[in-house]
């Protein structure tokens, strides 16, 4: 399981050094850097006042939507990610804006210890996180243990039926089981970033595992957290498939000769503040 988790490290590695210096305007970096946010209409809407809320962004990538978190209002906001890289360009955006947050580097599965057993008000998760992890149950009891009674999760996600289908010959085909077993990962090979940036990827090769809906939900049930919502969306902020059509600022959808079918999803989950215990 290591050596699948390493190869992945290596590639968000070169991805994390070419989006830190992202020549495509894709991660709006001037914007963040200026005091402004990241975040798409979807996720603020979704979220809701962040004001004096103390936020932990998990697999925050290079931080520019851990800051946005803090220009938004939040009374502190810390990223977590496995890539050395990408820690070190949130650092360096975090003192170029002037923004207070916290970068830490380290596995999401050992967040907890890595971050002091802190809690939060809120865990914040999006797009392309899940996916990269073999043991989604885990992941749900890591994310419980730190939230506050009544601390909120955010995720929003690529879709686990879009990730199953891969485009052939103009149509989008059935390609991958719905589970992805734990030893069995999918290997993927990619040339270039998401981004649409020219630069190649020297570390080419990547492990996933498609988790169903069914078991992300009963996950966070299992944690003890309680569902506030749960959303499918047919956008998507990166280019999955040949033809996706631009709809706004990092936006995708399907072209008008694909069928439609949800392309993201989006959970809002609490802690509880108190348990009944059984006698």
């Amino acid at each position: 399981m290591n050596n699948y988790i390493e190869t992945n490290r290596l590639n968000w590695d070169d991805r994390a050094e070419l989006h830190a210096t992202d020549t495509t305007g894709r991660y709006q970096i001037a914007k963040v850097l200026a005091g402004g946010s990241s975040l798409h209409a979807l996720e603020e809407s979704e979220i809701g006042d962040v004001t004096a809320k103390d936020i932990v962004h998990l697999q925050c990538h290079i931080g520019l939507d851990t800051l946005s978190l803090k220009h938004l209002g939040a009374a502190s906001v810390t990223g977590l990610d496995f890539s050395p890289v990408a820690i070190a360009a949130g650092r360096e955006f975090a003192a170029t804006a002037g923004t207070d947050a916290t970068f830490v580097e380290a596995s999401v599965y050992d967040a907890a210890a890595a971050l002091g057993h802190r809690t939060y008000d809120m865990v914040f998760v999006t797009w392309g996180a899940i996916h990269w992890l073999p043991d989604i149950f885990h992941w749900a009891k890591v994310v419980s243990s730190l939230l506050r009674p009544g601390g909120k999760l955010y995720l929003l996600d690529g879709h686990p039926q879009m990730f199953q289908h891969e485009a052939m010959d103009g149509r989008l085909s059935l390609a991958h089981r719905w589970r992805t077993p734990h030893d069995a990962p999918l290997l993927f090979e990619e040339t270039h970033t998401y981004t649409g940036d020219t630069r190649p990827l020297t570390h080419k090769r990547m492990y996933e595992w498609f988790h169903p809906l069914s078991d992300i939900v009963n996950a966070l049930l299992k944690a003890g957290l309680a569902l506030d919502f749960f959303n499918e969306h047919e956008v998507l902020t990166w280019r999955h498939y040949p033809g996706m059509v631009e709809t706004g600022e990092d936006q995708f959808e399907l072209g008008p000769e694909l069928p439609r079918m949800p392309l993201s999803f989006s959970i809002g989950a609490r802690k509880a503040v108190w348990t009944i215990r059984a006698e």
